[in-house]
């Protein structure tokens, strides 16, 4: 077998080193440092060719909870041209996103230097990394269910957010969720139903997405459901 000339023998964090509870309340007053515009954010500091994008070119996807960042590499591979952006709360988790993508720029040179990962509370944060109308794609993928009626309200789609979702959306954007929880499912589905700036996707069009396939097995969360033979629940909405 030949070598790759381009890879270079970097290993790739370990998750043991970096575990974490899976639950995290969203409302605590977590530490973050954050920016108080958009224009303060230091892009360059997360993607290391982004002096070298039109001047317009700005971050189109985000995936909110990205977990350990198996999404995030898909996007990359997906979208080579296109910046994404992991927005992650735990901080051990977020730690091994950052390791994972600076291992696998030293692994494949000149690849994945379109992805990054911010830890930060996208449920209160998010105008302060996003102008009105920025991005493109939004991903919710297997959220946090908060079971408890007490704690729906830290549901990361709910209506109170979903107004500020709709402000950081261009119009015609698509927001894609994918859960193995029925309830949570439902819920959300009922909420951005009911919301005036979000229309649902046709079965056909959802299954037409290109992205669509890769929502099942790219990320952790969606690795596991298939290992454990669980239950998908897909909803595509369109920002109107």
């Amino acid at each position: 077998m030949t070598a790759n000339p381009e890879k270079k023998l970097v290993s790739l964090p370990q998750k043991r080193y970096y575990r974490q509870r899976a639950h995290s309340n969203p409302i605590a007053d977590h530490c973050f440092d954050y920016p108080a515009h958009p224009d303060e954010v230091n892009w360059v500091e997360f993607y290391p060719d982004y002096g070298a994008y039109p001047s317009a070119k700005r971050v189109e996807f985000a995936d909110v909870g990205c977990g350990y960042g198996g999404f995030l590499v898909t996007l990359s591979e997906m979208f080579p041209d296109r910046l994404a952006i992991g927005l992650e709360i735990r901080v051990k988790v977020s730690d091994y996103v950052m390791d994972r993508i600076k291992a696998l720029r030293c692994q494949y040179v000149g690849r994945y230097r379109n992805i990054a990962c911010i830890r930060t509370n996208a449920m209160k944060y998010l105008p302060n990394y996003f102008v009105k109308h920025q991005l493109e794609k939004m991903f919710f993928l297997y959220p946090d269910p908060h079971f408890k009626k007490a704690k729906h309200k830290w549901r990361i789609i709910n209506q109170a957010l979903l107004s500020e979702y709709a402000y950081v959306l261009k119009k015609g954007a698509l927001v894609y969720t994918m859960t193995d929880v029925d309830d949570l499912h439902k819920w959300i589905v009922q909420h951005m139903a009911e919301h005036p700036l979000f229309v649902r996707l046709t079965p056909e069009e959802e299954a037409s997405d290109p992205i669509t396939p890769k929502l099942y097995e790219s990320s952790e969360e969606g690795a596991k459901v298939v290992r454990n033979k669980g239950c998908h629940f897909l909803a595509i909405f369109r920002r109107i």
